[in-house]
């Protein structure tokens, strides 16, 4: 049974941490500019999946944002179009500090599940010796 909790838990620390893996990097390309003839850099969300019964839970694959992203008058800029217009990710920020947030805490209870997982396991040890 500990041994069931440490590999759980292991694929939920291994699923939050492709999370926040993505969510840094969508925090990270929010202002990234492109010329409006290229594609805007498209956010990544990582799609989780529940595995066979107690097997744990696992990246299923990936979603990606809108390579329309969004429009902005900038003619000063040096990507700027013939209309000055600029194209950036459509990245909602508030939305990303809250996922960053609920991954963060995720991946903290798994790491908590197999420290206790791993102490529980050592204190049985300890019985056996006495």
């Amino acid at each position: 049974m500990t041994f069931d909790a440490i590999g759980i838990a292991g694929t939920g620390l291994t699923l939050h941490r492709k999370w926040l893996d993505a969510v840094s990097d969508n925090l990270a390309n929010a202002n990234t500019a492109t010329s409006t003839d290229g594609e805007a850099f498209r956010a990544r969300y990582v799609v989780a999946q529940a595995g066979e019964g107690t097997s744990g839970a696992y990246v299923a694959g990936a979603a990606w944002g809108d390579a329309e992203g969004r429009l902005v008058y900038e003619p000063d800029h040096p990507l700027a179009d013939e209309g000055g217009y600029v194209r950036y990710p459509d990245i909602d920020m508030a939305s990303q500090m809250g996922m960053l947030i609920m991954a963060q805490r995720g991946y903290q209870a798994n790491a908590a599940v197999v420290d206790r997982a791993k102490e529980t396991y050592q204190a049985a040890l300890q019985i056996g010796r006495s």
